[in-house]
């Protein structure tokens, strides 16, 4: 039987048109896409804020993707807003904690992606730069505008994680971030980094298995098998 790979979902809301201020529940069609390419059957998971619900999504899937999207609320690991950070959305912050919360305490395989890896930061106790200017250092593009199946910047991974047994020790990759992981939570190893020093890849030490990047593998996945990989990490 084929396994059922829940997708954390995402809200959008109408700027025009003849409803503004409406909100639609969504995942880019690449994370549904990229599931089915590897064999899994992609289930959205709406945003919801009842734990009770959560744990009823997470009861009918075999693992979890964290999705990316808004930036994340600051106020979580203690700092005010800055003024570069983008919009957030306090309704998708409890989202993916109650997601994180129930998957591990399920032992659900997670794969965060982008948002992905930094909530997951955050729910373990890290934080994060609010923007790549507040990181020291940082000379690498980090959000290259446009073509987002297209590798614009380097990452090197570390020997014996999983990210390295997957990909490699140096790939390329897309990048559409502005917000960054500072301090790295307990109980996760950093596995890759940008040339710049930027964390790219984390994953688990403990607990359950945890697989983040901070770049986009699924609209990558049409053309890279590692990428695709990444997915099939979930299945095994």
């Amino acid at each position: 039987m084929k396994k059922i790979i829940g997708i954390g979902g995402n809200l959008a809301f109408m700027s025009e048109g003849m409803f503004p201020g409406y909100g639609k529940a969504y995942v880019n069609r690449d994370y549904t896409a990229a599931v089915e390419s590897v064999g899994g059957v992609p289930l959205i998971l709406p945003v919801t804020v009842d734990a009770a619900i959560v744990a009823a999504q997470l009861s009918a899937v075999d693992a979890l993707v964290i999705s990316g999207g808004w930036d994340v609320d600051p106020l979580l690991w203690g700092e005010e807003p800055h003024g570069k950070l983008g919009d957030t959305l306090p309704e998708r912050d409890t989202f993916d904690l109650l997601l994180i919360r129930e998957a591990r305490r399920r032992d659900i395989p997670i794969l965060g992606i982008c948002r992905g890896l930094q909530i997951l930061n955050v729910a373990a106790g890290g934080s994060l730069y609010q923007d790549m200017s507040e990181q020291p250092d940082s000379f690498v593009r980090h959000w290259q505008n446009s073509h987002p199946d297209q590798a614009t910047h380097t990452v090197t991974t570390e020997k014996g994680s999983i990210l390295n047994k997957i990909l490699g020790e140096s790939i390329t990759v897309n990048s559409f971030h502005h917000m960054a992981v500072h301090e790295p939570a307990r109980g996760y190893q950093v596995t890759a980094r940008a040339a710049d020093g930027t964390i790219e890849g984390m994953e688990s030490t403990e607990g359950s298995p945890v697989l983040a990047v901070q770049w986009h593998p699924e609209m990558m996945h049409r053309k890279s098998a590692g990428m695709r990989q990444l997915f099939s990490w979930l299945l095994r």
